[in-house]
């Protein structure tokens, strides 16, 4: 960064060696005295969360240039849950996470960039991207692509990419016929953008935006909307104002923001994977998972939840951005949170929420004050006990309360498709508690969402009368008992190996935060020692991960 001594920005001296280079690109001598300003665009034709980004960017620089800048434009990959489930691509998607923030920290770096704009919409993207901030420490600021909208109604309530598995298991249960179920593929997803509920992508989306990485109101504007495109330009001028304040990513992602995201995690019941993400992109910035999981449970004690967001209500992203969105959220929560902290704006949360208008009035049935919360306590929770030693992962505010505590025997499965086959041949029966394994990070490897199994035990009637633990992950639209991401997982030996068919196993997401199997420890152990394992067989990059992977408890980051 260079800065002049009136505060404006100086070129990069580096730019001497490289005019020639950019002059051959078409940049102009007055152009190579502004900040130059990479455009990280993740384009996609495949993404529907990403397939507008090329409509995007010509008002995206329009701010830019405005502001004072000049852009340089480059791309990387993007991969979607929505398009990878029950299927071996599923293996790739939290892989990609790392090679997103490792192509742009690459590329950043080696053509010397003065600040980024990340575009990002979904799932691993937006921490990928996240995570390449934290490590460049140069001006960054995600533009969010914003969620597509909803049309149709599906089984009471409003229709979303995930109504499809559920309508397939409702098919497999006679209650439906194909033809309904061909007919959904046609309507569920109206628009681009990310999906409608409070998923992964969303989730992480929203923590962008408390964090202060993105513009206030930013995060949930619906991607077919006007103010998208405002949105565009008001970025480009802002990131162009904190390059000549000298404002970078770790000004802004310091602790503290990180505290924050957490707590609105909490007040609005986000999904389970940004726990994740959250220790990931925390780690980037120095702080050990040990620092950062105990928040969790902290925050989710003192923090209530005050947004409802399907999965958890009927309620779609359009809804949530309708009543408030997260600038709604950061005001009711303002006595709980950091309100002094930077943010992209170049402004502190406490003046951006000052000066921030509502365009729509309040909706209580979405988002709720502190006194009147729908739960006292947040919506994420972490788990130990003696088959989840190292932690995992729950959502309570996506559980019925009355199987917030669920005891019952052990179904075990070695894989996602062998357990989604057995739920289609109707072996799974009420009361049962499905264990898959062998499907975390190193062992899936990539730890697959087993939310295919959820949606199609929902479909069958069976998502109130059965739990499901396992070493992977789940979308973010899941809801049910489910316990996800129990580490060690199964192909480090931990004890989710171990279990047999017919073991009993308790899962209490309430006041004991545990899940138990009923064994002594001396049975435990005694098993463990006549377990042994035999890692599937890999290549290529899926083969290079497993190789280097940590456990869910540490983000699943990278490590030699």
């Amino acid at each position: 960064m260079n800065m002049n001594t009136e505060g404006g920005f100086s070129p990069n001296p580096v730019r001497e060696i490289q005019r020639v280079a950019f002059k051959a690109n078409g940049y102009s001598e007055t152009d190579l005295k502004r900040p130059i300003v990479g455009i990280v665009n993740t384009y996609n034709e495949s993404l529907v969360g990403h397939n507008h980004y090329h409509t995007l960017t010509d008002y995206l620089r329009r701010g830019v240039y405005r502001a004072g800048g000049v852009t340089a434009e480059f791309g990387t990959i993007s991969i979607c849950d929505g398009m990878s489930p029950a299927h071996s691509g599923d293996f790739y998607v939290l892989p990609s996470r790392d090679i997103i923030a490792d192509s742009v920290e690459a590329v950043a770096r080696a053509h010397c960039l003065d600040a980024l704009v990340l575009m990002a919409s979904c799932d691993k993207i937006v921490p990928g991207m996240l995570i390449a901030a934290a490590r460049l420490d140069i001006p960054c600021i995600m533009l969010i692509g914003g969620p597509m909208l909803s049309t149709i109604e599906f089984n009471g309530r409003k229709a979303d990419l995930t109504s499809y598995p559920e309508a397939i298991g409702m098919c497999q249960a006679g209650k439906i016929s194909k033809e309904e179920l061909d007919d959904m593929t046609e309507v569920v997803c109206p628009t681009c953008g990310s999906c409608q509920f409070y998923g992964t992508a969303n989730s992480m989306c929203c923590f962008s935006e408390v964090i202060g990485m993105t513009l206030t109101g930013s995060a949930t504007i619906p991607a077919v909307y006007t103010d998208k495109k405002r949105d565009c330009v008001a970025t480009g001028e802002a990131i162009v104002e904190l390059v000549k304040r000298g404002i970078s990513s770790r000004r802004i992602m310091t602790l503290d923001a990180i505290k924050n995201g957490i707590m609105v995690a909490m007040a609005t019941g986000a999904s389970t994977n940004l726990i994740l993400h959250t220790l990931a992109i925390a780690y980037e910035l120095g702080y050990d998972s040990d620092e950062i999981l105990p928040l969790f449970n902290r925050y989710s004690d003192s923090t209530p939840l005050i947004a409802r967001i399907n999965p958890n209500a009927d309620n779609d992203m359009e809804d949530f951005y309708k009543s408030g969105g997260i600038p709604r959220v950061m005001q009711n929560l303002a006595s709980n949170l950091n309100m002094d902290v930077m943010t992209a704006t170049g402004k502190t949360m406490r003046e951006n929420l000052a000066e921030y208008r509502f365009k729509y009035p309040k909706n209580e049935r979405v988002i709720r004050p502190m006194g009147d919360p729908f739960e006292p306590t947040g919506g994420l929770v972490v788990l130990r006990g003696n088959l989840a030693p190292d932690t995992a992962v729950a959502k309570p505010s996506g559980i019925n309360p009355a199987l917030r505590v669920f005891t019952g025997p052990a179904i075990v499965f070695e894989s996602e498709e062998e357990c989604t086959k057995a739920i289609e041949q109707d072996r799974v029966k009420a009361g049962d508690v499905i264990v898959i394994r062998y499907e975390g990070p190193k062992g899936g490897p990539g730890a697959r969402e087993m939310g295919f199994p959820l949606k199609v035990l929902y479909g069958k009637g069976l998502l109130a009368e059965v739990a499901l633990i396992t070493d992977g992950r789940f979308s973010g639209t899941n809801n049910g008992c489910f316990v996800g991401h129990i580490s060690p997982e199964a192909a480090q030996g931990g004890p989710l190996a171990i279990v047999r068919d017919g073991d009993i196993i308790t899962v209490d997401t309430v006041d004991k935060r545990e899940v138990r199997i009923h064994l002594s420890d001396e049975e435990i152990a005694a098993r463990l020692t006549r377990w042994s394992y035999k890692p599937k067989p890999l290549t290529g990059l899926l083969a290079r991960y497993a190789k280097l992977v940590q456990s869910a408890n540490t983000g699943a980051i990278l490590k030699i």
